[in-house]
């Protein structure tokens, strides 16, 4: 069972949504993971507006577990200083810490689930792994699109979506809310299997 609990200061997990900070990152796909963290917010009712580890945190509680919802300031590429230096605080293991991200090989309305892995291209994800030196980090992997032939990628990962591709990402972080909770009470495999697609 998936329940490795190492608890300190009253945090049981940690959940970060990555993104660019700034009003012109709002609604763009690289911003997949803020926008999912902050419905996960909505729903648990959670204010993540604190400014702690270099990210805007909150805490409150899914279920009977205590959490930290956590977007780093950092911008992507150096995601990993946030979320190293409050899984250092609350002496986390990578296991007990969600990774929420953007996903190009996904049509928006899709995402995956994994036990850990490699950064796949994603560099935020990149900086996490190397700077906490391990890939053992549970994921939610929101589809955001392929990138159209005449795109650069970079240009594409900070386009906006469209209405349809929003409305149908939207469903899917519907789904990261539940998929999140269940991770989070040791079901990633009943997740994983649920969500999937």
């Amino acid at each position: 069972m998936f329940n490795p609990f190492k608890k300190s200061g009253g945090i049981d997990f940690i959940i970060v949504g990555l993104g660019n900070p700034g009003k012109e990152y709002e609604n763009t796909r690289h911003n997949a993971g803020f926008i999912t963290l902050d419905m996960i917010a909505g729903k648990y009712s959670i204010d993540v507006k604190r400014l702690k580890y270099k990210a805007l945190v909150g805490t409150g509680k899914i279920g009977d577990k205590s959490v930290m919802l956590l977007k780093p300031q950092t911008f992507m590429n150096k995601s990993g200083e946030a979320v190293r230096e409050a899984m250092n605080f609350y002496k986390l293991s990578p296991m007990n810490v969600v990774i929420i991200s953007d996903d190009i090989s996904l049509e928006p309305g899709r995402l995956r689930i994994r036990r850990k892995g490699s950064d796949g291209g994603q560099k935020g994800l990149r900086s996490i792994i190397n700077l906490c030196k391990s890939d053992e980090f549970p994921r939610i992997k929101m589809g955001v699109g392929a990138k159209p032939e005449h795109f650069d990628l970079a240009d594409w990962v900070l386009s906006k979506f469209t209405a349809a591709d929003l409305s149908l990402f939207s469903k899917a972080a519907e789904a990261a809310c539940d998929a999140a909770r269940l991770i989070i009470n040791g079901e990633i495999d009943k997740a994983m299997n649920l969500y999937n697609s």
